[in-house]
């Protein structure tokens, strides 16, 4: 019995570490490529939307078109070089935090 709480409490411990650095990369994504323009705290600023209240899916959905090139607004040129460079992993990371940090 001894050994399933030591190997249990090893895994708990490997699933909270693993989810740390998952927030820790979405949050490293959101502040160098998102926060200047929607702002710290996800509320949006200027001309820019919130993003808080957002779905994961609903981020990750819109992420992937504008990396496709889709337009969908008046950002869309910006939004475009924006997540250019993001992997599909990283646009997963994002979404979650996003959705974690402002609900």
């Amino acid at each position: 019995m001894r050994m399933f709480f030591v190997l249990g409490a090893a895994l708990s411990l490997n699933l909270a570490t693993a989810a740390a650095a998952e927030t820790g990369a979405g949050q490293a994504l959101y502040s160098a490529e998102c926060a200047q323009c929607h702002g710290r705290a996800g509320r949006g600023t200027a001309v820019f939307p919130a993003v808080r209240g957002k779905s994961p899916e609903f981020v990750s959905e819109r992420l992937m078109q504008y990396r496709a090139g889709e337009t969908l607004g008046p950002n869309s040129a910006l939004m475009t070089a924006a997540v250019r460079d993001l992997t599909d992993d990283d646009i997963e990371k994002l979404a979650e935090f996003i959705a974690a940090n402002f609900p």
